[in-house]
C-alpha cells in the first residue's frame, strides 16, 4: 500500500505558480522600462527613478542608448557586460559614460553624456537611433 508522493500531488501546481510569477515579473519589468523610455523620449528626463539593470535585462532590453553632448554621436552600451551589480539603477550609469572620440581629441577622459533610452537591439541601419517626440531640441 503506497501513497502518492507530495511531488506528484503538488508538483504541477508549484511549477505552474512559479512560471506565472516569473511571467508577471517579466511583464512588470517590461512596463517599467517602457514607462522610463517614454519619459526619456518625450520629456528628456528626469532619468530618476529608473529601472535596475537586472530588471531591464529581464524585460529583454539588452542595450542602453547614450548620446554624447560634445560631438552628438549616439552609442549603445551592452547592459550585460557592465561591471556593476544588477541592482544598480540605470540612471546611475550615466556618470561612468565617457565618449571615446571626444576623449581622444582632448587627451583625457571626457564625459558629457545623456541617456536616451533602453533598447532591445544595437543601433544599425535597420534599427536607427531613437528620436525624441515632437519638440526635438
Amino acid at each position: 500500500m503506497g501513497s502518492k508522493s507530495r511531488e506528484r500531488i503538488y508538483g504541477g501546481d508549484v511549477q505552474a505558480s512559479a512560471e506565472r510569477a516569473a511571467e508577471a515579473r517579466r511583464q512588470a519589468d517590461r512596463l517599467a522600462c517602457e514607462a522610463w523610455n517614454k519619459r526619456m523620449l518625450a520629456f528628456h528626463g528626469p532619468a530618476q527613478p529608473s529601472p535596475a539593470v537586472g530588471d531591464a535585462l529581464n524585460a529583454g532590453y539588452l542595450y542602453l542608448e547614450v548620446k554624447c553632448l560634445g560631438c552628438d554621436t549616439h552609442q549603445t552600451v551592452a547592459l550585460g557586460i557592465i561591471r556593476r551589480p544588477k541592482t544598480t539603477p540605470v540612471h546611475e550609469l550615466e556618470r561612468y559614460m565617457r565618449c571615446k572620440d571626444c576623449s581622444e581629441v582632448r587627451g583625457y577622459p571626457y564625459k558629457r553624456s545623456h541617456l536616451i533610452a533602453l533598447r532591445r537591439t544595437k543601433i544599425s541601419a535597420s534599427d536607427p537611433l531613437s528620436l525624441s517626440w515632437p519638440g526635438e531640441r
